[in-house]
């Protein structure tokens, strides 16, 4: 929670600052940075940071460890706890220029399957859908055993 409130207020100097919204790749710059600062009393996060490029509408999709080595990909990034099991989920799944309901799909399988096969995930998930004219937010429900 203090991690997200500190980026919050840097968020808001920086577009005060400069008059212009962030891009997604100077908030992963931002957050890298930030974490970068804090390494040898990390706080204890893997973001994963997705946007659009208020330019193009090119999509972005990056990660950082918690040190805030950053991770740029075009097609997937995976964090957390069971990420071995997301890798070879996402590998399978996933395929360029799906649309958002397929996109959804993919996605949903990929974080469900892979959290049945890790004790130290949680209880369901989150799936946000970024579209150029729109966010729509999902929840999933998984095994609560």
């Amino acid at each position: 929670q203090t991690f997200a409130n500190e980026l919050k207020f840097h968020t808001k100097l920086y577009n005060l600052s400069e008059n212009r919204e962030l891009s997604p790749k100077v908030f992963l710059s931002m957050v890298s940075s930030f974490l970068y600062q804090k390494r040898f009393g990390p706080w204890f996060v893997e973001p994963v940071i997705a946007g659009l490029d208020p330019k193009t509408d090119e999509p972005f999709i990056a990660s950082t460890d918690l040190i805030g080595c950053p991770m740029t990909t075009d097609d997937f990034v995976v964090s957390g706890t069971c990420t071995e099991q997301l890798y070879g989920m996402c590998e399978t799944l996933f395929k360029p220029d799906m649309q958002p309901d397929e996109l959804f799909e993919c996605i949903s399988q990929s974080l469900l399957n892979a959290q049945d096969r890790d004790a130290y995930s949680g209880w369901g998930g989150v799936v946000y859908i970024i579209e150029p004219n729109k966010i729509t937010k999902r929840d999933l429900k998984a095994r609560m055993d």
